[in-house]
């Protein structure tokens, strides 16, 4: 596992950066969306409902990238390369909601009716960080 470097870590845990997230589409096309995070134990921790594109891109194993540019200096940034390690729908609806109170400082505003969330682990192979 790679470690993001120290003097990088504000941008995982103390500003409140947006990560681009790129996954692959079952025939090798990459996919990109802009995503909300968490970074705890050395993970990088995403949210998404279970159906949506990046969900399914996202199975154990799976190989994805994740930009997180600095909100206050976007030439300053970290870039992971990983693998999805785990997923899990255990705590989903508790973590979307912690992530809405740090991204927006209100309650998850987006819940679809019948959603489902899930949680993704990603396990960093290769971290780089510039500016």
């Amino acid at each position: 596992m790679a470690n993001i470097p120290e003097k990088y870590l504000d941008l995982v845990d103390k500003k409140i950066a947006f990560a681009s997230l790129a996954t692959l589409m079952p025939d090798g096309t990459p996919q990109v969306t802009p995503v909300w995070f968490d970074y705890k134990d050395g993970l990088v921790i995403v949210n998404t409902a279970i159906g949506r594109t990046k969900a399914r891109n996202m199975q154990e194993g799976a190989h994805v990238a994740l930009s997180i540019p600095d909100p206050d200096n976007p030439y300053r940034y970290v870039q992971v390369r990983g693998r999805v390690t785990r997923t899990t729908t255990d705590g989903a609806d508790e973590n979307i909601e912690a992530l809405s109170h740090k991204y927006l400082g209100k309650p998850y505003p987006f819940r679809q009716p019948g959603e489902d969330r899930i949680i993704v682990e990603i396990t960093p192979d290769r971290v780089s960080a510039s500016g």
